[in-house]
């Protein structure tokens, strides 16, 4: 775990929060991608236990209320997104937790049936680390499901000549993110990376996802923006694993 990385994240966080408030929230998986409703991944959630990895602003873990599960229970590295989601889930029995998603703060063990992450895994500075916490909070056949942004869409750029890579598909490790407006550390990894990561955690890989979703309103929405049309005709913007644990 780096410390430093954790630390400017969660600042970094804490200052941006408000302009990420809802966004990127279940039934949404990422730009562009197939939502919950068509990818029925998480099937019925109908009195399960379900943990939220990046919770944000909570509005994954309404989603979840909204859909019957028993218990909502959330972790996220800012202090700002862990009250908004507070203040959003009030009339619910949710329990929140501020903690960087590499260590655990207090949660159970062999207790949820479903844990899952929205576009926040990528954020993790110990893949492995992470991979092991959320492995140990599942119970024997539990579920977990991450969405982030597809490893080849931030080494490819726009340009006049057309799409071209801006580094190799090989590197991984933190990176500054190119469209984020403040200081942030991302990490990059390959699609094998997390895979096998996965595999050697103990988890069995039951479904991923690639494709793309494109509509007038996404496009009108996105228009200019890092996920762009011309840009997402061509790289997936988002891949999503679903998983068991053995």
């Amino acid at each position: 775990m780096n410390n430093d990385t954790i630390l400017i994240n969660k600042k970094s966080w804490d200052e941006v929060a408000p302009r990420f408030y809802g966004r990127t929230a279940l039934p949404e998986y990422g730009p562009f991608a197939p939502e919950e409703t068509e990818l029925k991944l998480f099937g019925s959630v109908r009195g399960k236990k379900v943990l939220d990895i990046g919770c944000g602003s909570g509005h994954s873990l309404k989603y979840m209320n909204d859909n019957g599960a028993a218990e909502l229970w959330g972790l996220d590295l800012s202090h700002s997104q862990i009250s908004a989601a507070g203040e959003l889930l009030k009339d619910t029995n949710v329990k929140l937790f501020q903690s960087p998603m590499e260590l655990n703060p207090g949660l159970p063990q062999t207790y949820f049936d479903v844990v899952y992450s929205i576009f926040s895994l990528g954020w993790t500075t110990n893949l492995e680390q992470t991979l092991k916490n959320v492995h140990e909070y599942l119970k024997p056949g539990g579920v977990f499901i991450f969405s982030w942004e597809h490893p080849l869409f931030s080494r490819i750029q726009n340009t006049d000549d057309g799409l071209l890579f801006n580094k190799s598909y090989h590197e991984e490790g933190p990176y500054d993110h190119q469209a984020w407006n403040h200081p942030a550390i991302m990490q990059q990894y390959k699609v094998s990376t997390y895979i096998n990561s996965l595999v050697d955690t103990g988890f069995k890989i039951i479904k991923m996802v690639e494709e793309a979703r494109i509509t007038d309103e996404l496009i009108s929405r996105d228009h200019n923006r890092w996920y762009n049309w011309s840009k997402v005709q061509s790289v997936p913007t988002t891949i999503i694993f679903k998983c068991e644990k053995h």
